[in-house]
């Protein structure tokens, strides 16, 4: 896996599911890591291991996909 293009406008390499880690441009800020949880374009969900959710636009190399957390099966009740 790796860096999520960005640039034309489109996130095409992040699916929901994703594990993600997102480098802040802050100096001495620490790497978030998470799971993608939805997609709109190129704004983008994540629920962190923290238990907290942001929605973002990543800027150019500071998302990496580092794997993916198949979506549980939906079980049929009938």
């Amino acid at each position: 896996m790796g860096l999520v293009p960005y640039g034309r406008g489109e996130v095409d390499m992040v699916e929901v599911g994703d594990r993600v880690l997102v480098e802040s441009e802050k100096v001495g800020a620490v790497t978030r890591s998470g799971v993608v949880t939805e997609v709109d374009g190129r704004l983008i969900t994540v629920r962190w291991d923290s238990g907290s959710s942001s929605m973002f636009v990543p800027s150019a190399g500071c998302l990496q996909v580092t794997g993916h957390k198949p979506q549980a099966e939906v079980v049929d009740g009938s």
